[in-house]
């Protein structure tokens, strides 16, 4: 179903899958699958299965029962080009995001190359953006470059959680940057010189730049709760988001 979300560059989640499996180490602490097994035991619809991998069919046509212009974070609670979501399925969710073209859809993925092959072969609505993951530059930045071969509307990266210090990172044609840290009791720390290398790669690039959280370690280096670390960076919050642009 369509929800109302706290992730602060969204405003809908909206999971006509949910369930996933690792790949990567930005996955060993996953929320979604904390919050799916919570879920599921509770009894809520959709998540009998936990966080296997499911296809929900019915949620398909959530999106264009809502009239009112709406930013959707696409699974929130999977990954979008999961090898086991069949590309049958994907052309459904796709054609959703083309006929509710009045919503702004977000899709992030970390299986970049399979987005990247299938969107060679069927073009990307202008109401939607493609993302991926970086965590680290061993994963990471394949990922970007497969996502600099899709020719969408914005490109943006979630570089949450933020393992190690990424260097210099080619954003040649990305128009957005999420950096945010891990949260949870076993929460990674991310170094503050880590997100500012970012924050200055994105300004002298005109890159829109949103810093989501510190996580559960602060920027003094010390773990806390994250609503006590916030989400100031050098005294100030950062939450630029990027305009569509035709292409």
């Amino acid at each position: 179903m369509s929800t109302k979300t706290s992730i602060e560059w969204t405003e809908q989640t909206w999971n006509p899958t949910v369930g996933c499996s690792k790949i990567s180490p930005g996955c060993a602490h996953c929320y979604a699958e904390v919050m799916a097994k919570r879920l599921q035991a509770m009894g809520v619809k959709g998540y009998e299965n936990g966080f296997c991998l499911t296809l929900l069919p019915t949620r398909l046509a959530e999106p264009m029962k809502r009239k009112q212009p709406t930013v959707y974070f696409v699974n929130s609670m999977s990954d979008l080009f999961h090898e086991e979501i069949p590309d049958s399925y994907l052309l459904q969710i796709l054609e959703v995001m083309r006929l509710a073209s009045q919503h702004t859809f977000q899709i992030l993925t970390k299986r970049a190359e399979r987005m990247a092959d299938f969107f060679s072969k069927n073009q990307v609505p202008n109401n939607v953006w493609l993302g991926v993951t970086m965590e680290d530059r061993a994963y990471g930045l394949p990922r970007l470059r497969a996502l600099s071969r899709i020719p969408a509307a914005v490109r943006f990266v979630s570089i949450e959680p933020l393992l190690e210090d990424l260097g210099e990172i080619d954003l040649t044609g990305i128009h957005w940057v999420i950096v945010g840290g891990e949260s949870g009791p076993k929460a990674r720390p991310m170094r503050s010189e880590w997100v500012l290398n970012i924050q200055r790669q994105c300004d002298e690039h005109g890159i829109a730049f949103f810093f989501k959280q510190w996580g559960g370690w602060s920027a003094d280096g010390k773990k806390r709760g994250k609503k006590l670390n916030g989400r100031l960076l050098n005294g100030r919050t950062w939450d630029a988001v990027p305009f569509m642009e035709k292409r």
